[in-house]
């Protein structure tokens, strides 16, 4: 390989990272200022190409300064549109030729920005419902509640990653806090940071993200270069609004008492098949579902702004039912059942083995070697292709493991017996036993283990529990598995 300008391929330490490549693979780096191929074992070979390694560092520092220093001039004093999706409200509009007399030489041509008929009359509507005492949380339901699209929905294209269902408030206090709408030009709101990829091995380089600068970073025109949707003294009303709206709580203290729930994560509700949340009130615990209207509207569903569950409403029906259905009478029928399914049952997809999933993490990962050493070959960056080709690697390891475990544990396609399952569903009927006098956390281990799962109708005030054991008995050293659903449906608080 062949590099006619060294300070133009490496960049501050990539020479020292990249070259041992280059030597293990036997790929010579013919370089015109040390005359020929660099030896690796000559000393004045790298320190030429560190000396280029650090004329590139500082070439790029000083360009970043000078196009930094122009373009805040530009916005400063010309209020020049310097690129970017134009805010909600506005569209981009041909101001004429480039000012620039080689960009205008290749047809490029200036932009400017204007409102647009469509989305500016909501702009002025939010900032008129804000000022008459209205919330964020309740102007955007009423934009939903209206038909009015959203910033993502109105311009779909550039957002494919954004909900589209409803307006939010995020979307709502971003443009509060625009002051694009009073006519003047912002620019530098964010800054490109670069970060450490691993703070242990800092070859590896740095990765870039974008974050937000405060506000007196801001470069603001002096003057009104587009045409305003809001005056000063309104978007100034707003602001002072916002700061007086802020909560200015004191600071969580250090240590906080971690309250126990029963049914962490295992409850579900009905109507929006989210996940509900846990939540401490007045010393007993709670299950939340908050789903916001707008989004309910947008879905045409109809949902309660909050779903509570008391955790007290449940335990004793669901400890109730527990008894029930390991009762010892009922033990040799419900054993016979499990042996008959666990004989006649087939691997279907939903099913898969541990080994079959650790066969196919293994084949993933040879794939995604060979791609990673088609692109190393391509020439792609080697630091990010050598990161990715070692956390392959160290994926695939862990499958050979979990596929050793597997095969060691199960045999291929192994069936458990009567009396393994004998052992295991015996071993459940012990724990609903002394399910009703267990402290808070070995309770919910116990429910983890039964792989307890409910399901909250809030219209009628139903949970569908739902059991799949996932225990493991060790004998002889050897793991049992085994998982069986079973369904029935308990009442809260009177529900029928």
């Amino acid at each position: 390989m062949v590099i006619g300008e060294p300070q133009r391929a490496f960049y501050g330490a990539q020479f020292g990272n990249t070259f041992p490549l280059f030597a293990h693979y036997g790929v010579p780096l013919w370089v015109p200022e040390v005359g020929g191929p660099i030896d690796a074992d000559n000393e004045a070979h790298d320190l030429i190409m560190s000396v280029f390694g650090g004329m590139s560092k500082g070439e790029r520092n000083r360009i970043k300064v000078r196009v930094h220093a122009a373009m805040a001039a530009q916005a400063l004093t010309e209020g020049r549109y310097l690129g970017g999706r134009p805010p909600y409200g506005y569209r981009l509009c041909d101001l004429g030729p480039h000012p620039n007399p080689a960009k205008a030489a290749d047809g490029k041509r200036l932009h400017g920005l204007e409102p647009d008929p469509a989305t500016a009359p909501i702009v002025v509507r939010i900032f008129t419902e804000f000022l008459r005492g209205l919330g964020i949380f309740a102007i955007a339901e009423g934009l939903t509640r209206d038909g009015i699209s959203s910033p993502s929905a109105h311009d779909q294209a550039r957002n494919p990653h954004r909900d589209t269902r409803a307006w939010a408030k995020s979307a709502v206090r971003a443009i509060l806090t625009n002051p694009r709408y009073t006519g003047r030009q912002i620019w530098n709101r964010q800054s490109t940071y670069e970060t450490l990829l691993d703070i242990e091995d800092v070859s590896l380089g740095y990765t870039t993200a974008m974050r937000w600068n405060a506000q007196d970073k801001w470069i603001i025109s002096k003057k009104t270069v587009h045409t305003p949707l809001i005056d000063d003294d309104t978007f100034a009303a707003a602001q002072q609004m916002l700061h007086r709206r802020a909560h200015t709580g004191s600071a969580h203290p250090v240590h906080r008492t971690r309250n126990p729930y029963l049914f962490r994560g295992r409850i579900t509700c009905h109507t929006c098949t989210r996940r509900m949340q846990g939540q401490w009130s007045h010393g007993d615990a709670y299950y939340r579902c908050r789903f916001p209207e707008e989004y309910a509207l947008a879905n045409r569903i109809h949902h309660p702004r909050n779903v509570y569950l008391r955790e007290k409403w449940i335990t004793p029906a669901l400890d109730d039912w527990l008894t029930r259905v390991f009762q010892p009478h009922r033990l040799d029928d419900t054993i016979d059942l499990m042996a008959t399914a666990a004989a006649t049952e087939s691997h279907t997809a939903t099913q898969t083995t541990a080994a079959e999933a650790a066969r196919a993490v293994i084949a993933d990962c040879d794939t995604k070697l060979a791609t990673h050493r088609a692109a190393l070959e391509a020439g792609a960056d080697p630091t990010v292709i050598t990161k990715w080709i070692a956390e392959t690697q160290a994926k695939r390891a862990r499958a050979e493991a979990d596929l050793r475990t597997a095969t060691a544990t199960h045999g291929t396609g192994a069936r458990m017996t009567r009396d393994e399952i004998a052992r295991l569903v015996r071993s459940i009927s012990d724990l609903a036993a002394v399910i009703r006098q267990a402290d808070p956390d070995d309770k919910a281990e116990i429910y983890r283990r039964l792989g307890l799962q409910l399901t909250y109708t809030p219209g009628q005030q139903t949970i569908r529990a739902k059991i799949a054991p996932d225990l493991h008995a060790s004998a002889n050293d050897k793991s049992l598995r085994f998982q069986r659903n079973r369904r029935d449906l308990v009442s809260v608080r009177g529900g029928t």
